[in-house]
């Protein structure tokens, strides 16, 4: 019976295990999860979401701090019009973030980064074209494109000295999406050289409607290879979302995948930037707990559980200090929620049932985004006698999706609790 350390992935003339660490932000994929990745062999995955406001908390720098100085005049205003982000800190921010994580890296993986077309920073093209380039300066291996076709994004970068070196992917979830960004990355001559196939039971948003259901990962994996070898392409394809063990990575790159991008589990490493709060109430999800929702102000659906903080939460609008999500013409989904949403008989806002402030919850950690498999994490780990589940690292993960059978798991060795005194 074959395993998934039997095969290899090659991109740009490198050979990688066929394991890539997806990009979770904010700072959940975090750089010390991405090293151990490519410690091993491995791809792993920084994310770019909110990466000033993940520069504050890393290296103490005051970006966040100082759009909210800048911006304060339109905190108690719907018209977010003139909040702009910095784009001199926003490339400061980006550039220290890679350079810092690529300094750490050690063994023959990769280090990439996840960059979302949706993160749209009220000024979509200025700032996505300064994310890329800046990822680029800080030397990243790879960029993976993701939220939304990046029509265009090839053309942002082109002029940058790494673009023909950089090894850049999309992130899709039908032929049709590959065929829409094929169209515009031939503008530029630059091919992707890989393309991750992220299908319905996949964490956080989603690239399908409420018809999610309908659609299923081998299938979707299977008319991308078909078209692929129609059109004479060979490009990598690497299937994502709901590949929970090594046997279920295996029947897709038997299938003709060249490796498989995965999240989920890594979600309850001591690696993690969840804080433990959160990695104790995935481990603690029920099936029935778990739903896709359309509560993100991007308009896309979002799976998560059912008991995250952030749902009906009435705060404030954070556009001024944060103000990701913001349209070129300053407007956000939770922006018009929150405005519409009644006060009660003493002036305060009731909770705003319709969208959640993605920025700020993200921040906090409180919306429990996840894969649709989350409730079956508590079978991959010890639970301890306090009731609560032991985490795992980066490096059992990793291996047991590389050397398991037959969907069998293996538990890590039990941890022995410190005694108090």
């Amino acid at each position: 019976m074959a395993i998934v350390n039997d095969f290899r992935l090659t991109l740009g003339g490198s050979e990688y295990v066929p394991i890539m660490v997806g990009g979770m932000g904010v700072d959940i994929s975090t750089s010390d999860l991405a090293l151990e990745a490519s410690r091993l062999g491995g791809i792993g995955h920084i994310s770019d979401a909110m990466s000033t406001f993940l520069s504050d908390r890393i290296f103490s720098t005051k970006y966040t701090k100082a759009k909210s100085e800048r911006h304060r005049a339109s905190r108690d205003t719907f018209d977010k019009s003139k909040v702009k982000f910095c784009l001199e800190d926003l490339w400061k921010g980006q550039v220290q973030f890679v350079r810092d994580t690529m300094s750490r890296k050690t063994g023959n993986g990769g280090i990439f980064i996840n960059v979302m077309e949706k993160l749209t920073m009220a000024a979509p093209g200025d700032t996505l074209r300064t994310r890329l380039r800046a990822a680029m300066e800080g030397g990243i291996d790879g960029i993976t494109l993701s939220a939304g076709l990046h029509t265009g994004t090839m053309k942002l970068m082109a002029d940058h000295a790494r673009f023909r070196e950089v090894l850049i992917g999309i992130i899709v979830s039908s032929a049709r999406a590959l065929k829409i960004f094929l169209r515009g990355a031939s503008r530029v001559d630059r091919l992707p050289d890989y393309v991750v196939v992220e299908g319905p039971l996949a964490g956080g948003h989603l690239g399908f409607g409420e018809d999610w259901r309908e659609y299923k990962l081998s299938l979707i994996v299977a008319d991308v290879l078909q078209f692929l070898k129609k059109e004479s392409l060979d490009i990598p394809v690497i299937p994502a979302g709901g590949i929970f063990t090594g046997t279920d990575a295996v029947e897709y790159l038997e299938q003709g995948a060249s490796a498989v991008q995965v999240a989920t589990r890594f979600t309850v490493t001591k690696e993690c930037g969840l804080p433990n709060k959160a990695k104790q109430a995935y481990f603690n999800a029920t099936e029935d707990m778990v739903y896709v929702s359309t509560l993100s102000p991007t308009g896309y659906p979002i799976r998560l559980l059912n008991n995250s903080p952030c749902i009906d939460s009435n705060i404030k609008p954070q556009c001024e200090p944060l103000g990701y999500i913001l349209g070129k013409d300053g407007t956000c989904q939770y922006l018009t929620a929150y405005e519409n949403t009644p006060v009660d008989e003493k002036g305060k806002k009731l909770p705003v049932k319709d969208k959640v402030c993605l920025c700020y919850h993200f921040s906090k950690h409180k919306c429990y985004t996840c894969g649709h498999y989350v409730y079956r994490l508590k079978d991959t780990t010890n639970q301890l006698p306090d009731g609560s589940y032991q985490l795992l690292t980066a490096e059992h993960v990793f291996n047991d999706y590389l050397y398991s059978k037959d969907h069998q798991i293996a538990l890590p060795e039990m941890e022995i609790p410190m005694a108090a005194g």
